[in-house]
């Protein structure tokens, strides 16, 4: 498939570097010339340094034939007009297009998004899946990372192991054994900085962080057999109003459980918007950092505190106060992927990555038939890869045993039909079966290959 990549920032050149490492055609476009460099130098992509909106580019670019466009610059402006452009001048069958700007993502604007008016096929708001995220950590505030898949029937839960923690170095097999009816399996662990998967001979220490995939129904099981018993929520302090701390507190006053949420936000103007648009969330005007609010937001006493402001420090400091302050619970959202090493240090429960929920929201829509998801763990140190087993792909028809699979791959779930099966040396992988494999990074080339998978579009 020929793709065009427009925009070769942090998003832009996951996606293309995903897709160019399996066999498609990819060119990035960029007005960024060493941004351009950056990317044909590492990825086997091909660069054109420009304007994306501007026809010409995307003619050489080659546009004329291309399959998909994916507009991800840092403009909702630009990343519009080129849709347009590709549509009308180049008839680019199919266009995503990243869009951050809330003015554009009101309900009652939908059917701007058209054919005959704005011809953009899939519309992304990182804004809103960022939002998602922070829904779903505060859904497990025990965990550190959570992801769904196969139609919310498996969870992936990260989890850091404590002192107190009763499965502590005992074998991986034993736990299996000791717990049998259980429909859980730990897929990865990181230990002092470097992540792999797990030996059934391994065993788990304390300040590990493990990738385990669950059953949806034995969610709260894993996690007493891992030392986090459920947390009840009810107080939520919130610091950032903007797009994605809105969203949050949007979505916690829908919830039928009775959640008190404050929201702190510096800006006047914004924390007047917040307001106007919330009913029951407390709004405070002020600085996040500043004890004497946090102390007025009720910080000590919260189940919780998201800090989901721009800036990746002031999320941080915002969430260390918030921990000495008392608060059970700090998660923030950092963008720049150095700095998560800085969370168990520091004492943060858990953070969210824009990069890579947009990443992964991308190319869900991108790929189609055999590939259904894919999630991208911590700074693309691994990956989670759900897709159908083919009649023709070598793994069809054999035992997870006799599969040659990487020393890092291992495979979390399988779903036979509407049943979730926990996958066993001799489970048996037939056409059609959906499979959920965890895979280093450096392993993902030869799942592909094992998958036989091909990228389908729309």
């Amino acid at each position: 498939m020929k793709i065009i990549i427009c925009g070769a920032g942090q998003v832009g050149w996951q996606i293309a570097r995903h897709l160019s490492g399996e066999r498609n055609d990819v060119t990035v476009i960029d007005n960024n010339a060493e941004l351009i460099r950056r990317a044909t130098d590492a990825l086997d992509v091909q660069g054109v340094t420009g304007f994306a909106s501007h026809p010409d580019v995307l003619d050489q670019a080659g546009a004329r034939d291309a399959d998909l466009i994916i507009a991800a610059t840092h403009s909702d402006e630009v990343n519009m007009v080129t849709c347009q452009v590709a549509h009308s001048i180049f008839q680019v069958p199919r266009k995503i297009a990243r869009l951050r700007s809330s003015a554009y993502l009101e309900a009652i604007y939908s059917d701007l998004y058209t054919t005959s008016n704005l011809p953009i096929d899939v519309v992304i708001s990182p804004e809103r899946e960022v939002a998602n995220a922070a829904l779903q950590r505060l859904s497990a505030p025990s965990t550190f990372d959570v992801e769904t898949f196969m139609g919310g029937q498996v969870q992936l839960l990260g989890i850091l192991l404590e002192d107190d923690c009763p499965a502590l170095n005992t074998p991986l097999r034993q736990l299996n054994d000791l717990f049998s009816t259980l429909r859980a399996i730990v897929v990865g662990v990181r230990r002092q900085g470097r992540l792999f998967a797990p030996e059934p001979g391994d065993q788990l220490f304390a300040r590990d962080q493990i990738y385990v995939f669950s059953h949806r129904e034995d969610v709260g099981r894993t996690l007493e057999i891992f030392g986090k018993p459920p947390l009840k929520q009810e107080r939520i302090a919130i610091i950032g109003a903007g797009n994605v701390g809105l969203a949050v507190a949007q979505a916690l006053e829908t919830r039928p459980d009775r959640i008190r949420a404050k929201l702190i936000e510096r800006d006047r103007a914004r924390a007047e918007y917040a307001a106007d648009r919330l009913e029951r969330t407390i709004v405070l005007n002020g600085d996040g950092l500043s004890a004497e609010l946090l102390e007025e937001a009720a910080v000590p006493t919260a189940d919780a505190v998201l800090a989901v402001t721009d800036d990746d420090k002031t999320n941080i400091l915002a969430s260390v106060r918030a921990k000495q302050a008392g608060a059970k619970l700090a998660i923030a959202l950092i963008n720049d992927p150095t700095l998560v090493s800085l969370m168990d240090v520091l004492d943060i429960d858990a953070y969210i990555n824009p990069r890579a929920t947009t990443v992964s929201t991308i190319l869900r829509h991108v790929r189609h038939g055999r590939v259904r998801d894919i999630y991208s763990i911590g700074d693309a140190e691994a990956e989670v890869i759900e897709a159908q087993a083919l009649s023709t792909s070598p793994i069809s028809g054999r035992t997870i045993r006799d599969i040659e699979f990487p020393e890092g791959v291992l495979i979390g779930a399988v779903q036979k039909g509407d049943r979730i099966v926990k996958p066993a040396p001799d489970t048996r992988i037939e056409e059609g079966d959906i499979i959920l494999i965890f895979a280093l990074t450096k392993d993902v080339p030869e799942v592909e290959r094992l998958l036989q998978v091909s990228i389908d579009f729309f």
